[in-house]
């Protein structure tokens, strides 16, 4: 017997059935709740349960605090109804007209942009029309039946390929492959667009874009969706990485302001033994966006990179800087091994 559950404050309703996850029930009904890596591990999926009871799942002891457990929180991606429901979940919005999709695609493109950067460019079969946010990812689909998250970093208008931003990790098995065997004209299959981390083209408010590491390439199509859009905001990017060679667009993020009004580029380094020379911001990214905005409480933060950086920028933030909670748009990245 499906459970009926309904959203505060957004008064959206969806049923789930006592086996399926709180989120893949709003998913299917047509909701886009906030969500990331799906597999309990990046928070971003955290709903309230006012009322009603629920089998919480397994999630990872660092992604809620005990604080939160007893408040009633809990992860959407891992929990199941045992009743009818009231959740408190922000930031709901309709999937709309972009559907999820199962595709082939050819490696045409494969640059390696730092070390341990790869910019992979994948060509889309010319008789499918793909759409996304910007700001959106992918799943490629390996043949096991795991799955390997990598946001799109090209603008919804250049839609007739995707830009992908693939860091290798130690261990890593997708991205190892990537690296070292992956060559041009390799077909992989994917699914997508995911996510619910995209631009909201329909706000005034000022826009910060947070970036660790390759946690630029949601960012990137953003700006340059925005770009494209003409829209007008005042936008600032604050790109965090621990040396000069993790800004691997550094020239492209300088350009942007160079060209785009509005538009402000901050890079900041973390690490203290190299870089000597480095004449920029150094510390902690979140830390220059609080430095040099205080008052954030007029603003809209897209934050991306890990989550550990995620979850210090938004306490920070809200409870700092007077960010609304719903103003705080963010995709964790997480990362597995072999």
């Amino acid at each position: 017997m499906a459970f009926q559950i309904s959203l505060q404050p957004g008064g959206q309703h969806f049923s789930a059935e006592p086996e399926q996850t709180l989120l893949d029930a709003a998913l299917a009904a047509g909701l886009l709740l906030p969500h990331g890596c799906r597999n309990g591990a990046c928070g971003a999926c955290k709903g309230k349960v006012l009322s009603g009871e629920i089998d919480p799942g397994a999630p990872a002891s660092a992604v809620l605090s005990d604080a939160e457990r007893a408040a009633g929180v809990t992860l959407l991606c891992r929990a199941m109804a045992r009743s009818d429901l009231q959740l408190e979940v922000r930031g709901v919005t309709r999937v709309g007209d972009f559907p999820v999709k199962k595709l082939p695609c050819r490696v045409q493109r494969l640059e390696r942009a730092a070390d341990d950067v790869m910019i992979l460019d994948l060509r889309l079969p010319a008789s499918e029309a793909f759409q996304f946010r910007a700001g959106q990812y992918i799943d490629f689909l390996l043949a096991d039946g795991a799955r390997r998250s990598f946001s799109i970093a090209n603008a919804p208008h250049d839609a007739g390929h995707l830009e992908l931003h693939v860091r290798k990790v130690p261990g890593g098995r997708f991205t190892t492959q990537v690296f070292e065997s992956m060559k041009e004209r390799d077909i992989l299959r994917f699914e997508g667009p995911l996510g619910s981390f995209f631009l909201r083209e329909d706000s005034r408010a000022p826009i910060v874009l947070l970036a660790g590491g390759t946690g630029f390439a949601p960012l990137k199509s953003i700006v340059e969706h925005a770009a494209h859009l003409g829209i007008a905001r005042p936008m600032t990017l604050y790109w965090g990485s621990r040396d000069r060679a993790g800004l691997y667009m550094d020239a492209l993020a300088r350009e942007w302001e160079r060209t785009l009004p509005g538009f402000h580029y901050v890079p900041v380094l973390s690490g203290t033994d190299a870089d000597a020379g480095w004449e920029g911001r150094r510390g902690l990214a979140h830390h220059a966006v609080m430095e040099d905005l205080p008052d954030l409480s007029a603003h809209e933060v897209y934050a991306c990179g890990a989550p550990g950086m995620i979850d210090a920028a938004r306490k920070d933030f809200i409870e700092r800087c007077g960010l609304p909670e719903d103003a705080f748009l963010a995709d964790s990245f997480t990362f597995s091994t072999t």
